[in-house]
């Protein structure tokens, strides 16, 4: 896949193009990826995905500290190459793009600049300034543009429609297993390692305190989780907690993200890791003392050896 920062410049071939946010690049996301993939194959052209870096909702909304989304753009980057799309292009959101009207950035963009022959959009897509422009509006311009539109039909599945908002509902309640199976993968956190407390080690327990890479990045319910913790190219099993620690501080505002890797004892500070979230082994929880907190995380680290070893 050829990264574009940008659409000045290009030199596609006859692109079959589809755009938007792809948050977490999900299920849903992947059915109208393959259709694009499919009919980019068919008439012999490449596949485009066009996507906005920052997050619109960071430029436009005025109070945006409780944002928070699936992916960052370096990892949207590496999920829509498995989708197997031939070019991305990354569009600078700023206030300035957001006040394009729809047909002017379906002519003066999609069409002129980026050369779109054909155009696949969601079945709910908006776009332009307001976000005023659906698909009535790709069609109406389309007629008198050389290119055709095609809207793809909601994705289903038993438990209903998959969007990025479920998901990230889900993983805040701490259904993981649910958002794993609409994601269609396991998600993951990436962050540098630095110091905590320090107090996992005297109870035998040391654990890597994460900073994730992106402040805004969805961080799952609080909780214990089985993970694996991915440090250059190697993958171990973990077990992480999520949450304020209550029986070793008592102010409940404090968040931390830590995990214990298991069967490993290097000093890993100011390292980057990523941990994959496999499933979620319990709420957390205040214990009376120190023993019984070691006593239960002696359970958690079989259940974690016995889910991914």
């Amino acid at each position: 896949m050829v990264i574009h920062e940008g659409y000045e410049n290009l030199n596609l071939i006859n692109p079959v193009a589809t755009l938007g946010i792809f948050d977490g690049v999900h299920r849903g996301h992947m059915a109208l990826l393959d259709c694009l993939v499919s009919r980019a194959t068919e008439a012999g052209s490449e596949s485009v995905v066009i996507t906005f870096s920052p997050h619109p909702r960071l430029v436009l909304e005025q109070n945006n500290i409780n944002l928070s989304f699936l992916s960052t753009i370096e990892e949207k980057k590496v999920l829509l190459e498995k989708a197997n799309v031939d070019h991305l292009i990354v569009i600078e959101f700023n206030i300035r793009f957001s006040k394009i009207q729809a047909c002017d950035f379906i002519k003066d963009i999609l069409v002129e600049k980026i050369g779109t022959k054909h155009l696949i959009i969601g079945y709910n897509h908006h776009f332009g300034r307001g976000g005023k422009g659906d698909f009535n509006t790709i069609k109406r311009c389309s007629e008198e543009l050389d290119f055709s539109v095609e809207q793809i039909q909601r994705y289903q599945t038993e438990e209903g429609a998959i969007s990025s908002s479920s998901i990230r509902e889900a993983l805040l309640k701490g259904k993981l297993e649910v958002a794993n199976r609409w994601l269609g993968y396991s998600y993951s956190v990436s962050g540098t390692v630095i110091e905590g407390r320090k107090i996992g080690r005297t109870i035998g327990f040391p654990t890597a305190n994460i900073k994730p890479d992106s402040q805004y990045k969805l961080i799952p319910g609080n909780g214990v989780y089985a993970v694996e913790v991915q440090l250059d190219d190697k993958v171990y099993p973990g077990m992480l907690n999520i949450g304020s620690n209550p029986t070793v501080n008592e102010d409940i505002r404090f968040r931390s993200i830590e995990v214990h890797i298991l069967n490993f004892d290097k000093d890993i500070y100011g390292r980057n890791i990523s941990v994959i979230f496999r499933k979620r082994l319990r709420d957390e929880k205040k214990f009376d003392n120190l023993k019984n907190l070691t006593e239960q995380m002696t359970k958690d680290k079989q259940d974690t050896l016995q889910l991914l070893t």
